[in-house]
């Protein structure tokens, strides 16, 4: 399943699976709520569940819970769509997206950050020179509030930064909670993978890590896209033969593959392990090589106003975020800069 997280007309927040290809603009999303009650009013032998009041939850009700929606999902495809199903009481089964504004899939309780797998990534920053050197096993955590979804700005704060930068990583979303696993048991903790667009001040990051830490400079709102969807476990075979691209205005940055990770999966969740995940937490596992600070010219590709990214990995889908000016935003003129040193 492609899960979602989308809000209707009645600006109602509700969660989904995506029925067709993945093609925003002709597909259409399954109510979860709506089709577990429709398939358990239809089928009396199945145990009745709470509603689902958000991803989080969904995840947080582990295989079982993943299980159900799988079911009803499966049994809202097997209906005749000439017959315009409904939920039990009436209520709306399948919205077109065109009708309904996507939202980030899922808002963690914890997200972490991976930073130096993809050495291809520490090898363009020493040939461009940056301060410090991309180590493997870099750990940090997001600020979650700064999470936004597909289609979502990214705020350009100019009184913060002149140096935007974007970071493709392919995420993982856990399904339990559990500390103090290895990695043969990592696979039973996988809910599912989804695509996030790690945006950087890279002057502000300069200046963190001269103390050896980053984070306000990765923190900063808007600053973290996710999505477009979470997709399932199941329908993902090997993470780690996925083709990755970002592009910006449409022109390639970031060509690389998920093969090219230093460590597996598995190895990056049984290593954090020990500082205990719950269900719905986020895992990134890294960029790779093509960010502006290490290219040919910086200036240049940093992200500027009107610019829009379009993050893809394969058997995932496309994220896409346009960039905004503060006074877009917010109908103002950014603050004046504050003192940073």
């Amino acid at each position: 399943m492609k899960l979602v997280t989308f809000e209707n007309a009645a600006h109602q927040s509700r969660i989904g699976a995506m029925l067709g290809q993945g093609t925003l603009d002709q597909d259409q999303i399954v109510d979860l709520n709506s089709a577990v009650a429709l398939y358990q009013h239809s089928v009396p032998s199945e145990p009745n569940s709470e509603p689902i009041a958000d991803m989080r939850s969904l995840f947080t009700g582990g295989e079982a819970s993943l299980s159900a929606a799988r079911k009803a999902f499966d049994y809202v495809g097997s209906l005749d769509p000439a017959s315009k199903p409904k939920g039990p009481h009436g209520e709306t089964l399948i919205y077109q997206c065109s009708d309904v504004q996507l939202k980030a899939p899922i808002i963690p309780k914890k997200f972490f950050h991976t930073a130096g797998n993809f050495r291809e990534h520490h090898e363009e920053a020493t040939k461009a020179g940056f301060s410090h050197p991309v180590m493997p096993w870099i750990v940090f955590f997001q600020n979650t509030d700064a999470i936004i979804g597909h289609g979502a700005p990214v705020i350009y704060p100019e009184h913060l930064t002149e140096e935007l930068d974007y970071e493709l990583e392919l995420a993982v979303v856990l399904k339990k909670s559990g500390k103090h696993f290895s990695p043969e048991d990592a696979p039973d903790y996988i809910g599912g993978y989804v695509i996030f667009n790690d945006i950087t001040a890279r002057d502000i990051q300069r200046r963190e890590m001269k103390s050896g830490v980053f984070s306000f400079c990765k923190g900063i709102d808007t600053f973290c896209p996710l999505g477009p969807w979470i997709v399932t476990a199941d329908e993902i075979s090997d993470p780690h033969n996925l083709a990755m691209e970002l592009r910006v205005n449409g022109e390639p940055r970031q060509r690389s593959h998920s093969s090219k990770m230093s460590v597996t999966i598995p190895e990056i969740l049984a290593h954090y392990s020990p500082m205990g995940y719950s269900a719905g937490d986020v895992v990134s596992t890294g960029t790779v090589s093509g960010v502006a600070a290490f290219s040919g010219d910086p200036k240049a590709w940093y992200l500027k106003p009107g610019d829009v990214m379009e993050c893809e990995i394969e058997k995932i889908g496309i994220l896409r975020n346009p960039v905004i000016s503060w006074e877009q935003a917010y109908g103002r003129l950014a603050p004046s800069r504050i003192r940073q040193e």
